[in-house]
């Protein structure tokens, strides 16, 4: 009984790690749109089509300050690092569902 709460509570808490992507992807829409289908600033790629391996990979980059692709590194900075992986890995599912 003691080990079916314990895994409950350590998934439960799990679930509380990210917040959701919609709510998330508003703080990234006045750059890449609300569906993420704009290149921010006319440069770079339209985020909804890269692939969520990419999209992972990107925002960890961005969020440990090492990324400064299309010279966005330090706009990409300020926002990604507020992230937390499980944040990175809910976006990096979710904005490739975006696609039209």
């Amino acid at each position: 009984m003691k080990k079916v709460l314990f895994l409950g509570v350590v998934l439960g808490l799990g679930l509380l790690g990210a917040a959701e992507p919609a709510e998330l992807i508003k703080k990234c829409a006045g750059c890449h749109g609300p569906t993420m289908n704009h290149k921010a600033f006319g440069k770079g790629h339209v985020v909804n089509t890269l692939d969520s391996s990419t999209i992972k990979e990107d925002l960890m980059g961005y969020k440990a300050g090492t990324l400064n692709r299309y010279s966005a590194g330090k706009i990409m900075h300020m926002q990604a690092k507020a992230l937390s992986d499980a944040d990175i890995e809910a976006l990096a599912k979710y904005i490739p569902t975006l696609k039209k």
